[in-house]
């Protein structure tokens, strides 16, 4: 048979493919993973069959017209789960968008019209593949009829394959008798009753004998056990109306040709922005855009204008005066800058290329003369623009990926292409499919000015739409006056950097490696041998297969070896603790000793990346390198902020908010027991600890004081009993215990949280006091533990944003405040809830107090802000 046709059981492989894939949402909160796995599993099957023809088959929510057939029999099926029932309509929508023919026929299930479409196609000489995961298909099976069944093995997706030879050999009788021992097993799934007693072992047994039910009743005296004999002289009716149900209907009136099935190309740019919109990235490799590219370039070639002449520059920015509205953009590698082009109305584009007179120095004068005279001037990514461009803080500045991130926190870019999707409703490849790992000043002149027409069309476009979002969802305040202006304090702190002393850096490091070589040659006398301790299956082999130690979780690659398993023996195996010692030790000099000499420049100076669009709770994040994550709870995590050092002639300010969540959490919550504990300045944890233990405020010991610590920290967080339990080493029932009394002391607590969960739930997001939202698609989630997440961040996300926020703003007013009078001091670092200044060290008095009032009054709360401020000649000593 040259020609092959794949005929698809849609519910069943969408189906399995959402219990196969982990829980896949995207951004918006919509569920993927089944239309995801769906998608996957059905272009290995097209790639392995290299079919000429293709066609997926749906039930119809009607009654079949098998079930009508006997009105006393009632369905059993379970119902689907909503976040499976969810993507069967954007399945279809896919399959449409990707030209896929769908078969549906009111009273008619899907396996009898894949029955009825796979004989057609027999009796015209195409082969057939039918993919599905019931096996009921099997009775179709043929010499030119092959049954996929796809399962996930080992965490892959494997597919069993069955002709007719195959299912006999499988399950020791033919495709055709293989409906008889359904037909008496039954299958309550499939709402076939069967016949009582007679299990799958002795069906088949019978079937092999006897070879159908009829011919089974004809020899009644011989059948065994006789169990199954009497079973079925009671019961011959239910045996035969069980065939009739199990029996695939071959001959359903299906209005379809096989040219209707006739497979094309089904990397269509309808599918290509379906899956976009979708966020199923790693899918969208499998398209080839450039045809659509060419039609984009040619719109865009028309609009776009070079200008590398002066006089020719001069002239065109006498003419961006007229303009209220523009956008901006540097254009550049990472090491140079090779121009800067304007977006304007009507997709015009204008590029002025850097050369001669057209220096960043003029590029930058000129900006700044616009956005002065400007309403708004978009950008996108605007703290990049700062390192080329020299331009003045203007409030007419629009980022727009800073807009789209506060619209959706949860996304993992804001590029141009994700702008012209999410907000523009079209379909760009991004720069790293268009450019690819070309430098920009090496590529294609025609791919260069598609990607320099969409850097600034793009944003442009999409600023009017953004704006209004930003008003409609109430945080058009939040950006204007903390966001934006944040920009410029991140770029100045950025380009400030902070001193590292370099030798007192590898000093730091050699005492590292002389102490974990200490600890090395310790581990190995301790286990009698020598091994690779960095190698997890070397060292969970010596610990639970040699050491017969107990909690050994084997995995595929050997016995589990992670922290929370080796935190578990630490106290009764003293080579554990010396491993996990062992373990912090390298980490710390490979990240911090080794990974931070890296980044010290030629100033001595490390200057780190400070980004405001990564994380989903409004925090600064820090990377290249993440100054934010030296370890400070451990003493030589500690000491490693010595190295951290002002210039010659200056000293360190250190302001830190002092338990401001906790503040936040009192406020937000209302609770008077709270507020009356801050707004008398007293120890609030020992204060918890006295009223949660019910004893004296003088009798508290220092472990109870630390328990109740960890209640009210973990209680900001959504801390569950058994992660209390953990942190504590105590009993579930203690730290249940714990937690209960903590809400009967601060009840305002309990159903400010409680309120949070529900206004989650119901609103589909939670707001921080400053209007911030963080979507929260979890809480709809069928799985528990996803659910779970989501209400331990609807609780959180309100509070953490809040300091976030609280953070923003208390860094804006210092560092405006800073600048405006006078002073030589700047900020070099923010950490958290943390600020650190470099400042002359006879300006130390009044950086201090100013650090001091700016931050303490960045938020007017029922509570104060505290704020608590030291100097020192580092980092360590000013902490």
């Amino acid at each position: 048979m040259a020609e092959k046709i794949v005929l698809v059981d849609g519910h069943s492989i969408l189906n399995r493919a959402f219990y196969g894939v982990p829980e896949l949402n995207n951004s918006q909160g919509i569920p993927t993973n089944a239309v995801y796995g769906f998608l996957n599993i059905l272009f290995k099957i097209l790639e392995d069959e290299q079919p000429q023809y293709l066609a997926v088959a749906f039930d119809r929510k009607e009654p079949t017209f098998r079930h009508q057939m006997f009105e006393e029999y009632k369905g059993t099926r379970k119902p689907m789960p909503d976040a499976l029932h969810a993507q069967v309509p954007l399945m279809k929508e896919m399959l449409a968008a990707c030209g896929v023919p769908i078969l549906e026929l009111p009273g008619y299930e899907a396996d009898d019209i894949l029955g009825t479409m796979a004989k057609r196609s027999e009796e015209q000489g195409i082969a057939v593949t039918l993919v599905s995961g019931d096996r009921d298909l099997l009775q179709i099976a043929s010499d030119h009829i092959l049954i996929r069944i796809p399962k996930t093995k080992g965490g892959q997706t494997v597919t069993e394959n069955y002709y007719a030879a195959d299912v006999k050999e499988k399950y020791g009788v033919t495709p055709e008798e293989f409906i008889d021992v359904k037909a008496l097993m039954g299958d309550s799934s499939d709402n076939i009753p069967g016949v009582p007693s007679i299990g799958e072992k002795t069906a088949t047994n019978l079937i092999m004998t006897f070879h159908s039910i009829e011919n089974t009743y004809a020899h009644l005296s011989e059948v065994k056990p006789p169990r199954a004999q009497k079973a079925l002289a009671e019961h011959y009716d239910m045996a035969q109306m069980s065939k009739t149900l199990a029996k695939i209907c071959v001959t359903a009136p299906v209005e379809f040709s096989l040219e209707d099935a006739r497979l094309s190309n089904l990397y269509t740019k309808e599918a290509y922005e379906m899956m976009s919109r979708l966020e199923l990235k790693s899918l969208l490799k499998r398209f080839d855009t450039s045809s659509w590219d060419q039609e984009q370039k040619e719109e865009k070639e028309i609009s776009l204008r070079e200008i590398q002449d002066f006089a020719e520059a001069e002239e065109f920015f006498k003419e961006m005066k007229a303009y209220r509205s523009f956008s901006v953009q540097t254009v550049g590698d990472p090491d140079g800058l090779l121009g800067v082009v304007f977006g304007l109305p009507e997709e015009q584009v204008v590029y002025l290329e850097c050369g001669g007179f057209l220096t960043a120095s003029y590029l930058a004068d000129q900006l700044d003369q616009l956005a002065a005279g400007a309403d708004r001037v978009v950008v996108l990514n605007l703290k990049e623009l700062l390192k080329k461009l020299p331009i003045s803080e203007q409030p007419s500045y629009f980022d727009a990926g800073v807009a789209a991130y506060l619209l959706n926190p949860l996304k993992s870019s804001y590029d141009y292409e994700d702008l012209a999707r999410d907000y523009q409703n079209q379909t760009i490849p991004s720069p790293s499919e268009l450019l690819g790992k070309t430098p920009l000043s090496q590529t294609d002149e025609t791919v260069f000015r598609t990607h320099v027409s969409y850097l600034a069309a793009v944003p442009y476009s999409a600023a009017p739409v953004l704006a209004e979002k930003l008003k409609e969802t109430g945080m058009e305040e939040l950006f204007l006056t903390v966001e934006m202006p944040l920009i410029f304090s991140l770029d100045r702190m950025e380009k400030a950097g902070v001193r590292v002393e370099r030798q007192a850096l590898k000093e730091y490091g050699d005492q590292l490696e002389g102490q974990i070589l200490s600890l090395e040659k310790e581990i190995y006398e301790m286990t009698g041998r020598t091994f690779n301790i960095n190698s997890p299956k070397q060292l969970g082999e010596i610990l639970f297969g040699e050491m017969k130690l107990p909690g050994g979780k084997k995995t595929k690659t050997g016995y589990s070896t992670s922290a929370d398993v080796l935190e578990k023996l630490k106290p009764h195996v003293p080579v554990v603790g010396k491993i996990l010692e062992y373990r912090t030790l390298t980490k710390l000099k490979s990240t911090y000793a080794d990974g931070l000499a890296n980044f010290i420049g030629p100033d001595e100076r490390i200057h780190g990346t400070f980004n405001q669009t990564i994380t989903a709770t409004g925090r600064i994040s820090s990377t290249e390198p993440n100054l934010q994550n030296i370890p400070i709870r451990m003493e030589l995590g500690r000491v490693l902020r010595r190295v951290f050092v002002p210039e010659d002639g200056m000293i360190l300010v250190d302001a830190d908010y002092s338990q401001i969540e906790l503040r936040i959490l009192a406020h937000m919550s209302g609770d008077s027991r709270l507020i009356e504990a801050y707004r008398e300045e007293m120890d609030i944890h020992r204060i918890t600890a006295s009223q949660v233990f019910h004893i004296p405020l003088d009798e508290v010991t220092p472990q109870q004081r630390r328990n109740a610590k960890a209640v009210n920290f973990g209680i900001v967080y959504g801390i569950s009993a058994f992660g209390l339990s953990e942190d504590l080493s105590i009993t579930r029932k203690e730290a249940t215990d714990y937690i209960q009394k903590y809400f009967e002391t601060y009840p305002g607590v309990k159903v400010f949280l409680d309120h949070m969960v529900k206004e989650g739930r119901e609103k589909g997001y939670v707001t921080t006091l400053f209007g911030r939202r963080r979507p929260i698609p979890e809480l709809k989630s069928s799985n528990f533990n996803q659910r779970s997440f989501g209400e331990r961040v609807a609780m959180n996300s309100p509070i953490q944003g809040t300091a976030a926020d609280i953070m923003k703003i208390a860094m804006i007013r210092v560092d405006r405040r800073l600048r405006e009078e006078g002073f030589a001091a700047r900020i070099i670092l923010q950490v958290h809830d943390e600020l650190l200044v470099e400042a002359p060290v006879e300006e130390a008095g009044r950086v201090k107090a100013l650090l001091e009032e700016e931050m303490s009054g960045a938020a007017s709360f029922d509570v104060p802000l505290a704020v608590e401020v030291g100097t020192g000649p580092n980092w360590l000593d000013a902490k």
